[in-house]
């Protein structure tokens, strides 16, 4: 037998032999297990699908902007600090996170050799001038994130790849005709929260475009734009001063879904105003100052949904909002506020929500002066 200092030398001999060797992690080790992407990812699963293991960059040549995350060809550079767009973007990069940072002009090589970039926020910085070769390489960006800065027009030479771009929160007074020339892929603007009023508009500012949804809420809109894109599916004109729609206001978006004039300073609306919507679903009147239900509604075949609460009205007719034959509206309503108004719901009868698929979808509250 071996004594017993010897089997206890043996046994931490054997110990140390099975033991894995000490392995140094590097940053970009650390960085994997922190970084958490999914909000990035989200948008950009929609563009393409591809194996996380094979798009991991080399810890043994990482190419990150200082203090930045990089990751499945996301860097995340946000609430940062910085002052300019970082060096050092890998050139594979899809996505670009700079918001929340203090940048305060867009250069011209700032985004050189970055022909990958699908998607690009610059939300909430200090930006106030956008060199106009700023985005020529960017020649598959398709979403542009501009809101929460200090720009007073609409940048130049936007790539023509582009499909989404929201600038609401910025100093745009004026939009020049030509403004979006070229982008003929831009689907979605968002320009609310920007002091735009109706003559800011110039003849042919949004010639070209074939947009489906337009927002320009909060700006300081006294009535409803001209010229905006015939192809709208859905817009959003809310939290202005509009005081009224008249007769052609609304004869160029027969192929309109949802509209929003909530929110604004409505007395009127004009007889044969709404005939020019024959395929809405979803009208937004609430919040405004109409004494009477709009005339048209039981003309709207497919409207579904129509709020009118926070209004003066003071009495519903039994045809405000059903058509009197039978088979003539395609679909029910699911959906008609009407609470905060002076009419007393014991006053109107029954038979006027002929049309609503359930009496819950009728919302009627109570009024309070």
């Amino acid at each position: 037998m071996f004594p017993h200092g010897s089997l206890l030398l043996l046994l931490c001999v054997a110990r140390l032999s099975s033991a894995l060797p000490f392995e140094q992690r590097g940053f970009w080790d650390f960085a994997l297990d922190s970084m958490d992407s999914g909000g990035m990812m989200t948008m950009m699963r929609d563009e393409e699908e591809g194996s996380a293991v094979e798009e991991l960059p080399s810890p043994d040549f990482p190419m990150c902007p200082f203090g930045c995350h990089c990751r499945l060809r996301v860097v995340q550079c946000s609430d940062l600090g910085l002052t300019e767009v970082p060096k050092n973007i890998p050139p594979d990069t899809k996505f670009l996170d700079l918001q929340n940072n203090r940048i305060t002009e867009l250069k011209e090589n700032d985004f050189k050799g970055l022909t990958n970039l699908y998607g690009l926020s610059l939300r909430n910085n200090h930006i106030s001038k956008v060199h106009p070769r700023a985005f020529s390489p960017l020649k598959h960006m398709q979403k542009l994130y501009f809101s929460k800065n200090l720009l007073t027009t609409i940048p130049k030479n936007l790539p023509a790849s582009l499909v989404e771009l929201r600038i609401h929160e910025n100093r745009i007074k004026k939009i020049p005709a030509g403004a979006f020339s070229g982008l003929n892929n831009m689907n979605c603007i968002e320009m609310g929260a920007n002091p735009i009023p109706n003559s800011g508009f110039e003849p042919g500012a949004f010639k070209g475009l074939k947009l489906n949804y337009l927002r320009i809420s909060e700006a300081k809109l006294t009535g409803v734009p001209k010229e905006l894109p015939e192809s709208l599916h859905e817009l959003h004109l809310d939290h202005n001063q509009i005081q009224a729609v008249e007769l052609e206001d609304l004869s160029r978006y027969k192929n309109l879904f949802r509209l929003g004039l909530g929110y604004n300073h409505i007395r009127q609306i004009e007889n044969g105003s709404l005939s020019y919507l024959p395929m809405l679903r979803e009208l937004h009147l609430e919040n405004n100052r109409l004494t009477r239900v709009p005339k048209g509604l039981p003309d709207m075949k497919y409207l579904q949904v129509v709020y009118l609460h926070s209004n003066s009205i003071n009495q519903v007719g039994l045809d405000d909002f059903c058509p009197r034959g039978f088979g003539m509206k395609r679909t029910f309503y699911n959906g008609i506020s009407l609470f905060a108004n002076p009419v007393n719901y014991w006053e109107v009868q029954p038979a006027t929500f002929r049309c609503v698929s359930d009496r819950l979808a009728i919302q009627f509250g109570n009024y309070k002066k």
